[in-house]
């Protein structure tokens, strides 16, 4: 499972929120999720691959991020989850996004791809 190392899917974790801040998600997420792949927000939305490519370059960026005690879970052979806890703020906003981060990635055609993401906002201290 060396391409699913936590150096790899961290790299990977890191390039999408570059690419979230300098409005180019939906470009990056659109070629790196598979065709049934969804992202489950912390506002409750569930997007589809379709979705996110044609909306998510219009979100705002965020202006620094920071992502925090990553794990890996294998759950197969060639796949594992990242888990992790990300830290983002918004220029103009008060307050950080903080979340617990769960990325599921698959290896298809020697291609890391993602399946699944889901954020889980921390409320409790």
């Amino acid at each position: 499972m060396t391409q699913l190392s936590i150096d790899r899917l961290l790299d990977l974790e890191h390039r999408g929120w570059d690419a979230l801040s300098s409005s180019q998600g939906g470009t990056f997420y659109g070629d790196l999720m598979t065709p049934d792949a969804v992202m489950i927000l912390v506002n409750g939305m569930v997007l589809d691959r379709p979705t996110i490519a044609q909306t998510l370059n219009d979100s705002p960026p965020w202006s620094s991020f920071s992502l925090d005690g990553a794990r890996v879970v294998s759950t197969g052979e060639a796949s594992a989850a990242l888990i992790y806890t990300a830290t983002a703020r918004r220029d103009g906003q008060d307050e950080p996004f903080v979340a617990l981060m769960s990325s599921h990635y698959r290896v298809l055609d020697d291609q890391v791809r993602l399946t699944l993401y889901q954020q889980t906002t921390i409320t409790h201290g």
